[in-house]
């Protein structure tokens, strides 16, 4: 009978600490248990754990995200899936996505970017382009990538993608490069595609760059670089239709927003423009850039482009179009209402010789057309000039609209307050008085520069509620 007591007491501590265990699980699941919002919800799910993973900042992670993203991509057709990146540090090279797919960073996540260049694969350059940014050969592919996609989330309880860039921005000013840098985030000829809840630091060039698709939702993005660190634009949409940027707030190197189009014969050549696109609640500080810039790589044509309720601060300029001849193209219908800015050096900044080209094969009689630009129901405080409006000689950019624009000028202000060549347009209600190629055409014209009343496309997308 003592033995048999023994073997009962050792069963019953045996199912006590298996139950404590299962306890335990359950609860370490219930802890990693949420909902998100979504524009599609996922029918499987894993976590980066489930492949290896190792989330101590020292161990290396990129075959873990291969080895996930290929399992669960023979989920696409069954309801999608989705990959949980638990609270840890992963370090990890380069990795692609696929498609009707969510990957899902914890709020104590960060992904951090190798500095082992070994893990960052060498692409062509973009077929707009001809060249890389940085050097003439290729570009290191970004570090979330992906193309030929449809249906794709990036989000989080706002993790975090930390770049390491200053490896990059050093081994960039040396000349030590043969590519170009890689971005944070890159997408590619895809469509339907969510980026969201999420905190970008230090990224070795651009952070956010969707090209060649549509259907893009761009929401709640944090962005922080070192105001002097090379070419750090937060969101640059490339060659995109019907795209939102909203929410987001960016202190970068470079402009916050940047619209692009493609470069020179190449940008001509491929003609895809962007457009259809709507920023909203955007805060910018970029003390050497502008908040919005549409350019200057506007090759394949910038249109309807709509900016309200923005918010810039010791930032370079507010609204800015570079371009140049040899670009061709077109930037056109930009409509720009609501905006809030203080110490800035230019309102409005418009570049007609920007210059930076992609070869010497460029068109000189590739003449860019800029017209229809809106600007409207704005205020700024200490700034040193009101605009620098550039256009060029023999191709002047026409039916500018500017009203109800209230500028209040620094201390140290130049004493010319606008300077305009080869512009031509119109204001009303705008202060310091405007130059003599935008004549003010009294109060009663002050509600006339444009901004669409219908939404686009994109504004209609319904979000679902997701849980893991």
């Amino acid at each position: 009978m003592g033995i048999q007591a023994t073997h009962l007491v050792l069963a019953l501590l045996v199912v006590a600490f298996i139950s404590f265990r299962g306890a335990e699980s359950r609860k370490a699941r219930l802890l990693d248990s949420f909902e998100y919002s979504a524009i599609n919800c996922r029918a499987h799910t894993a976590s980066l754990t489930d492949f290896g993973g190792v989330g101590d900042g020292a161990t290396s992670n990129t075959k873990a995200f291969k080895d996930a993203i290929d399992h669960l991509s023979q989920f696409a057709s069954d309801g999608g899936s989705q990959l949980f990146v638990p609270a840890g540090k992963w370090l990890t090279g380069s990795f692609s996505l696929t498609s009707h797919f969510t990957l899902y960073l914890h709020k104590d996540a960060v992904l951090l970017a190798s500095q082992d260049m070994q893990e960052w694969p060498v692409m062509k350059p973009l077929p707009s382009y001809g060249r890389g940014r940085d050097a003439a050969a290729g570009r290191y592919s970004s570090l979330v990538f992906g193309t030929n996609l449809t249906d794709v989330i990036i989000t989080g309880n706002n993790g975090t993608i930390d770049g390491q860039g200053a490896f990059w921005w050093q081994n960039f000013h040396k000349g030590k490069l043969k590519y170009t840098r890689p971005y944070l985030i890159e997408i590619m000829f895809s469509n339907s595609i969510q980026i969201s809840n999420l905190t970008l630091l230090n990224s070795p060039s651009w952070n956010v760059h969707p090209v060649y698709s549509s259907d893009i939702l761009v929401q709640g993005i944090t962005i922080i670089a070192p105001i002097t660190s090379p070419n750090t634009d937060g969101i640059n949409p490339d060659s995109c239709t019907n795209t939102k940027i909203e929410d987001c707030y960016i202190v970068s190197g470079d402009d916050c927003v940047a619209v692009k189009s493609g470069w020179d014969e190449y940008g001509i050549a491929f003609g895809m423009p962007t457009k259809q696109l709507v920023i909203r609640r955007l805060t910018c500080i970029s003390p050497y850039s502008a908040t919005i810039a549409l350019g200057s790589e506007m090759s394949g044509g910038i249109e309807d482009v709509r900016a309200e309720d923005i918010t810039a601060i010791h930032t370079e300029s507010g609204i800015r179009i570079k371009t140049a001849v040899g670009r061709g193209g077109y930037v056109k219908d930009i409509y720009v209402k609501r905006m809030t800015m203080h110490t800035m050096k230019w309102v409005f900044w418009m570049t007609g010789n920007y210059g930076s080209h992609a070869d010497k094969n460029y068109d000189p009689n590739a003449l860019p057309v800029i017209q229809g630009i809106n600007y409207r129901d704005m205020v700024a405080d200490n700034v040193t000039m009101a605009a620098r409006l550039e256009g060029i000689a023999g191709d002047p950019f026409k039916e500018i609209c500017i009203s109800n624009v209230t500028i209040g000028m620094a201390p140290k202000a130049k004493k010319v307050p606008w300077t305009c060549t080869d512009i031509e347009g119109m204001t009303s209600g705008v202060t310091p008085r405007p130059c003599g190629m935008l004549p003010d055409q009294g109060p009663e014209k002050i509600t006339s520069c444009d901004f669409p009343p219908e939404s686009i496309p994109i504004d209609l997308v319904q979000f679902k509620t997701c849980s893991f």
